[in-house]
């Protein structure tokens, strides 16, 4: 059984809270292909992994990752056009994280077509 807590946004597309390293074999195993991090380095100090090393973890799981790093408070027209992009260029099934998920959240909502 999966603790990876995901909420879904699309049957391709979950968000989660801030995952550790050792997360990223569980995430593969679970289906998913690709693993985007929304969350800036030492945000909230040094007990938070960098994104180096959820990465090496990601890549070690055979997921694709990329670090789209975003403010919690505010996600600008230009972070929101990236995260668009990583939405139709990873492959799916697809996890964003941050430190709780609604900033991603956030993001896969603003980046949807109108």
């Amino acid at each position: 059984m999966s603790s990876l807590a995901l909420r879904a946004l699309a049957p391709d597309v979950c968000v989660s809270a801030q995952l550790q390293p050792e997360a990223m074999a569980e995430a593969a195993a679970a289906g998913f292909r690709s693993v985007v991090n929304n969350r800036p380095d030492f945000e909230h100090g040094p007990d938070q992994p960098t994104s180096a090393a959820i990465e090496a973890a990601a890549r070690a799981a055979g997921l694709e990752y990329r670090h789209l790093p975003v403010d919690g408070g505010y996600q600008s027209p230009e972070q929101i056009a990236a995260f668009a992009a990583l939405l139709a260029e990873l492959p799916r099934p697809l996890l964003a994280f941050c430190r709780s998920g609604a900033r991603s959240a956030r993001l896969y909502q603003a980046a949807q077509p109108a």
